[in-house]
């Protein structure tokens, strides 16, 4: 896990490096708090997009300001070992920001993807996107495949 997650400080470094050898950055970012079907697709379709796949990953202390007190599920070190058992991720960074523009100001990666749940117009960092020239992507989400609805089945099963 170690070698897939860097700091913000190491990641520029690594970007600065992946862009001067001609390579295309992709980015995504989220809470992935119970990765399911749902995020491998994506992350795999993401990856797809270019040479090299950053996933901006939420602190748990993010992570409950966008969901709530009681999120996330699984501790964001744990998520972060998930996430770098995926073959289609190629680095990870933590952040305690509930949005990425600080992060993608500063990275530059030329695609920035979300899933298929916004809408172009409605994705709040794509004017930090816009800035420094890169591109939006939206991905087609998997039907049927969220965290929210796992844990809604968890508890209809053993709540």
């Amino acid at each position: 896990m170690a070698g897939k997650v860097k700091s913000l400080a190491e990641l520029g470094k690594a970007v600065r490096a992946l862009k001067e050898a001609g390579k295309r950055v992709v980015w995504t970012n989220g809470c992935f708090d119970l990765l399911h079907v749902g995020h491998v697709r994506y992350l795999r379709q993401a990856r797809k997009l270019g040479d090299v796949l950053i996933v901006g990953l939420n602190t748990d202390k993010s992570v409950r300001k966008i969901k709530g007190a009681k999120r996330p599920l699984v501790t964001g070190s744990r998520r972060a070992e998930v996430l770098s058992a995926l073959e289609s991720v190629d680095h990870i960074v933590l952040y305690d920001d509930a949005r990425p523009d600080r992060l993608l100001r500063y990275l530059k990666p030329d695609i920035h993807v979300k899933g298929g749940d916004y809408a172009l117009a409605d994705i709040p960092e794509a004017a930090a996107v816009a800035e420094y020239g890169g591109k939006v992507v939206v991905l087609r989400q998997t039907r049927g495949a969220s965290t929210t609805n796992l844990i809604r089945n968890i508890v209809r099963l053993y709540g």
